[in-house]
């Protein structure tokens, strides 16, 4: 039974990575300190292969049992996490990191970084491919999230190329599902939360800004897939097809059925205007492509039940 190290197993796409991995049949050792995650994510788990430890990766991350995997998820992730934990954003981006690549090394696992689609910034280049280099603002106030990637993302290559650490590092774009906070900023939740109460649906702009928006399930699919990859450089991981935000604000609404209208606000700093992964590589080396179209994800988004019991 292989066993794998989840680092912010309780949030959002951690908690999914959980149930991947224990209905693999692996061992799963959550490790989260719930500063933006909670135990609501994984209550439903009732399985003996699964262990949860709250703690904070920024520091020292003792595993006392054979490892096999690392998949390095931490980090506040949604513009309002780490605008309101700049500084500890920054520590998990580089002190958190290494803890988990010095985790990987002594127990000879391969490492995941879960990397960000924000690495490449208010791209220049359309659609990303990962050879590109991005156009990032490092003084900006998204800045502390996108260079704490851009380090985490060096920091692993460093310890692949010196220490000989077998990592590898997906690129995740715009991931959407059940779990989600209502209230953490990202598009989706928003508008899902708007509409429901017949509120106004706020779009930042003109909302003709594009994204690509990738359901969970396909997510997880694809990191699995890289963790059992021989892979070592970055890959993009996302769905290609791309919309714009005043689309998805109305698909929300006419989902839900809602009353709500479409209300228009000002464009927040260094708001990227378009976002859209190139994903030849992960075709080609993962075999790996997204299967769920939006509509089909939102539908299921919005069905998904409470959480109840799950035995794997």
């Amino acid at each position: 039974m292989p066993t794998s190290v989840v680092t912010g197993g309780a949030g959002f796409l951690g908690s999914h990575l959980c149930e991947h991995l224990l209905a693999r049949g692996e061992r799963v050792i959550c490790v989260d300190n719930l500063e933006t995650a909670s135990l609501e994510n994984i209550e439903h788990i009732r399985d003996s292969a699964f262990t949860f430890v709250n703690h904070d990766v920024t520091e020292f991350i003792r595993i006392d049992e054979p490892v096999d995997f690392v998949y390095h998820l931490a980090s506040p992730a949604s513009p309002i996490d780490y605008l309101r934990l700049p500084l500890h954003t920054l520590k998990v981006g580089s002190y958190g990191t290494h803890n988990a690549l010095g985790l990987a090394k002594f127990k000879r696992a391969r490492f995941l970084l879960a990397s960000t689609s924000e690495v490449y910034g208010d791209p220049q280049v359309h659609p990303q491919p990962e050879e590109y280099w991005g156009n990032v603002n490092p003084i900006g106030p998204r800045g502390v999230y996108d260079e704490a990637k851009r380090y985490a993302e060096a920091l692993t290559m460093a310890y692949h190329r010196q220490q000989g650490v077998n990592t590898c590092i997906a690129r995740i774009f715009n991931t959407y599902g059940p779990r989600m906070r209502p209230h953490d900023g990202r598009a989706i939740p928003t508008f899902v939360r708007q509409a429901r109460a017949d509120a106004p649906v706020t779009v930042f702009g003109d909302g003709s800004q594009t994204r690509s928006f990738c359901y969970v399930d396909d997510l997880i699919r694809g990191l699995y897939l890289l963790a059992q990859s021989g892979e070592h450089l970055p890959v993009n991981l996302g769905n290609p097809r791309e919309f714009t935000l005043l689309e998805l604000a109305e698909l929300v609404i006419s989902i839900t059925g809602s009353k709500s209208k479409i209300v228009f606000e000002a464009l927040p700093i260094d708001d990227p205007q378009v976002r859209q992964p190139e994903i030849t590589r992960a075709r080609d080396v993962l075999g790996w492509e997204p299967e769920v179209e939006l509509e089909n994800g939102l539908r299921r988004m919005l069905a998904a039940p409470g959480r109840e019991p799950v035995a794997f």
